[in-house]
Order: C-alpha cells, then structure tokens, then sequence
C-alpha cells in the first residue's frame, strides 16, 4: 500500500508496515424491515482540519455484529502522531457517496494508540460526540513482516440442505490469536449447491496462521441467509501443515460438524471440504518489484468535452486562473509529481479527447495534446502543464464523453510489456474528466480486459458534476462485469471526485495512489513475475 504520510524532510524516518483487522458489536439498527448493512470507511488526517478517505472495507449485509475480511495496510512512524479516523455506515444504496446513507458512528485516535495496545477496542461516536447506542468497534494491529501467501483451491461434497433441497454455502478462515478467533478470509457463496467449488484464493500467512504452520485455523462453512442470519453448516480445526498435503490427485479431506448434530443418533458429518492446493509461495513487495528496475509508464488523459464550458469564461473547468491553475492542472501536478520519480526518461504521453481537433475539426477521442502523433511524449510534468495550456486555443470543445479508445490505447503497450515474461514495466492511466460516460458498455468491456494486464487506471473527476457512473467503475465491493458477463480478474480503477480534498493536493495525491502499490505488487505475483534486475533484489521471505 502507499504510505500515508509524508515523512518530513531533512529527518531520516523508518517506517514499519502495519495491518488493521475491523470488526464491531451492538451498532444501530437503523433499516426498518432488516439489520443495518454496515462498512467501515478510514480517513487519515493531512493537517488540521483535512481528512482524505484511504480506504472501504466490504459492506455486510443485515449484521449488527461485523467482521470485516478486507483490512487496511500503513505505513507506521514512530516519531510521527499520525491520525486516523474510523466512520462507519448503513449503506442503503450502489452509489459511491456516503452522504446519503445512515451514519453508525465514528472513532477518532491515532495509529500509536492502535499499535501500543495491539488490540483496541472502543465505543463509537456520533457526530456530537454522543455514543451511537451501545456500538464498538474493534481495530487489531499486526506488524507485517512475513510476506509469504496461501494459494488455495477448495471444494466440497455432500454439505447439509438448509432450506427444503438446497443450500448456499461459503467459508470462513479464521486465526487463532490470544482473545479468540480472528476472521482471515471469507470466499464468495456458490449458489444453490450442495458440491460447491470455490474459486482459487489466496491468504497471506500472517494473517492466516501468524507465519506457524502448525498454528490451529478454525474454519466454518455456512449457509448463507439474505436477512444476514447466516446458518452454521459445520465447522472444523485444521493446521497450514495439514491443508498443504492435498492435491488435486489426493486432496487433504476435512469433516465439517455441526455441535448442535452431535448427539442426533447416525450423526457422522454435515459434509467434507476437500483441500485440493495450498501452495505456500514467497511474493516480492512493491519495493523489491521497483528497486528491482520494474519503471512505470504514466499517461494522462484530458477531457476536452464541451460540458466543461468555454475555456474563456471563469466558470469553465478549463479556464485558467491568474494563479495558472485550474482543477486539471491541480490533478495534474498532484499526481504526477509522485509518479514521475518511478518513471527513468521522465517523458509522458498525453491525450485528449472529445473535442474537435485541426486540421479536419472532426472529433477525436485519443489525440495528443502536442500535436504529434508520432511523438505524445511532453518532458516531466512542467511540458504536460504547458502542452495542456498551449492545447486549449486550438481545439473546440464537443463531445461525447468516450473513455475506451485511450483505455484500449494504453493496454495495446501493456499487453506487449506482458510478453517480456518479466514485471520489468507497469502503466498507469491518469483520466481526469468532468462528466458522465457516453461509452460505458465499452468502457466496461475495456476494462475487464486491461485488468488482466500490468496496468491501473487512475480517475479524478472535476466540477460538480454526477459523477455515479465512475464509482461503478470503481468496483470496491464487487469485481466489475463486462455486457457479455466476463469478470475483471481485479479492481484496477480509483475514482476521487476532485471537490472532496478542497484543492488540497497532497491529500488527492496519497487517495488516489493508495491502492496501487499493492495493485502492482498483487499483478506480478499472480503471475509469477520477478523484477527484471533479481541480482539486486534479495529473494522474498
């Protein structure tokens, strides 16, 4: 994950990476004809006022008692007071925008507290600092310093029917640590089947068994409820050591029971899990993939649509102050002055589209802003700015709003990185845009495909504009579909809507790159991809 603060300069700072384990009790029900479906949002303070949003865990539906899967990874200084703040929702709707949805309460400390106690639990707090009923919340803190992962592959058979013929069964991996069971993984539920394969999945060790391979895993296989009243299947205690003997050949087979079974008379198990791989691989960070010579590709994409007003008027979103600057040259700069100490020739495509372009005034929706096709390239992030600036007078602003061509533009380059069989190059799309999506279908389509090449997109829309089409893209609950079905192998996009950090640039900078030094390192793992300069790089532990 990026790190969360900027260390201040002239001091030689440390920092140690640090997990965050969610869950909370008794929050408010605030849904009439069911439980609140509650997630867990962190923001981290900049400076005085400033909070910026790192992160969302997945929402749970109908459950006053969460246990959130998905955990926030930091960086931690000791030296530094770094502030955290924990909201929790009742999220009522699709939309992205928490402002709609009911508020469960909040905790505002900081990462110290949270790490000197290891394990921290307390009551959450309404906006006027009342308690919001009788909720906590719950934040584990674990030092990283195992990177090794399990990949898994699981099955079942014969599992119990839980309503009339059927059952919906999922699993819970759980560790063992010194105040009981704590939640690692919960895979998706395999509808309507008694014989459910899951989809291969991985854990990492640390969270999954501490590192010990013969440390207890509890497991528990439930049948899954809408109304959130999920019903025990079974349940078993295993080891790592135990679940790494199966194959697919001879997969390690577990009983699941059922405590409530256990007295009926014939009772033998509620079914078996078998365990068909759990390969322990080492995986390398995102520092060894970069100190290992792996250089990121940066282009950036400007739209040029006739909704952002005529460049000439202040209202416009393109209209540049006396200052020199306007919302896209704040994304810009913000942006780019971190990405652009990854990338060696310090030379950045950049492109327009939606506008009609000289010498033919025809639309075109993957133009370079210099004016040179055979040559996009604009020098460090000052000859963006100025590309940008010189491009406005010579262009119409029109439309529509097409986000595919550049998306397939710039997985055309990544697909032909991927062939090198090495993480020597990753690319990154910066699109900054003022509006709704014209292609979405294809948009989609494109993006489902460039999820499974080493690349990432980058969204930031400008203006006040509905921007609900570009949190769909953002697919952090569920992986996005294409029209035909297909599913993103993972999420690739981050969307910020630009009034929300008040034209605080650091702030934009650190949410939108949150996620994506783990995008980078979770690609070439998966693949199975070392950094093209290994000698340099220690192997991974």
């Amino acid at each position: 994950m990026a790190t969360s603060w900027a260390p201040v300069s002239g001091a030689t700072h440390f920092a140690t990476k640090v997990e965050l384990t969610i869950s909370c009790e008794n929050l408010m029900d605030m849904d009439v004809f069911s439980k609140s479906d509650p997630l867990c949002v962190l923001y981290i303070n900049t400076s005085g006022s400033h909070w910026y949003e790192y992160g969302r865990t997945e929402m749970i539906l109908n459950c006053l008692n969460p246990k959130f899967a998905k955990k926030f990874v930091l960086d931690y200084y000791f030296e530094m007071v770094q502030r955290l703040k924990f909201c929790v929702f009742d999220i009522d709707n699709d939309t992205y925008d928490l402002s709609d949805d009911d508020f469960l309460g909040e905790l505002e400390c900081t990462l110290g507290q949270i790490v000197s106690n290891r394990q921290m639990t307390r009551s959450l707090l309404l906006k006027n600092k009342r308690p919001a009923g009788r909720g906590t919340i719950t934040i584990c803190a674990e030092e990283i310093t195992d990177t090794r992962v399990a990949n898994f592959e699981v099955s079942a058979r014969k599992l119990d029917k839980k309503y009339l013929w059927w059952s919906d069964p999922f699993l819970e991996f759980f560790k063992q640590t010194e105040t009981g069971w704590q939640l690692a993984h919960r895979t998706e539920v395999v509808y309507n089947n008694l014989n459910p394969v899951w989809k291969p999945f991985r854990i990492s060790l640390r969270s999954l068994c501490g590192g010990d391979v013969e440390k207890p895993i509890k497991v528990d296989c439930y049948d899954h409820h809408v109304n959130g009243s999920h019903e025990l299947i079974g349940s078993f205690k295993t080891t790592l050591a135990e679940m790494q003997t199966g194959t697919h050949i001879c997969p390690a087979e577990f009983e699941c029971i059922n405590p409530k079974k256990l007295k009926k008379k014939n009772y033998n198990n509620s079914g078996v899990i078998c365990v068909k791989q759990c390969q322990v691989q080492k995986e390398y960070t995102f520092l060894d993939f970069i100190m290992g010579g792996c250089q990121f590709n940066f282009t950036i994409a400007i739209d040029f649509t006739g909704s952002n007003g005529d460049p000439r008027n202040p209202q416009s979103l393109h209209y540049i102050n006396p200052e020199g600057y306007n919302e896209y040259v704040t994304a810009i700069w913000a942006v780019g002055n971190v990405i652009q100490d990854y990338d060696s020739d310090q030379m950045f495509p950049v492109f327009g589209f939606g506008a009609q372009v000289p010498p033919a005034w025809q639309v075109s929706h993957e133009f370079p802003v210099n004016f040179n096709p055979s040559n996009p390239f604009c020098a460090g992030i000052d000859g963006v700015v100025n590309a940008y600036c010189q491009c406005l007078p010579q262009i119409k602003l029109w439309g529509p709003t097409n986000f595919s061509p550049i998306i397939n533009h710039v997985a055309c380059f990544a697909r032909q990185a991927l062939r090198q069989n090495v993480a020597a190059q990753y690319f990154v799309l910066l699109i900054i845009t003022d509006g709704v999506i014209t292609d979405m279908d294809q948009t989609r389509a494109a993006i489902v495909e460039a999820s499974r090449l080493p690349m990432s997109i980058i969204i930031v829309g400008v203006g006040m504009a509905d921007f609900s089409a570009m949190e769909f893209l953002d697919s952090d609950d569920r992986l996005l579909r294409s029209p035909n079905g297909d599913v993103a192998s993972r999420d690739i996009v981050q969307f910020v809507p630009f009034r929300q950090f008040h034209g605080n640039s650091l702030a934009l900078a650190q949410s939108v790159l949150a996620e994506l030094p783990d995008q980078v390192a979770s690609f070439f793992n998966a693949y199975k991809l070392k950094p093209p300069n290994t000698l340099s790089v220690p192997e991974p532990t």
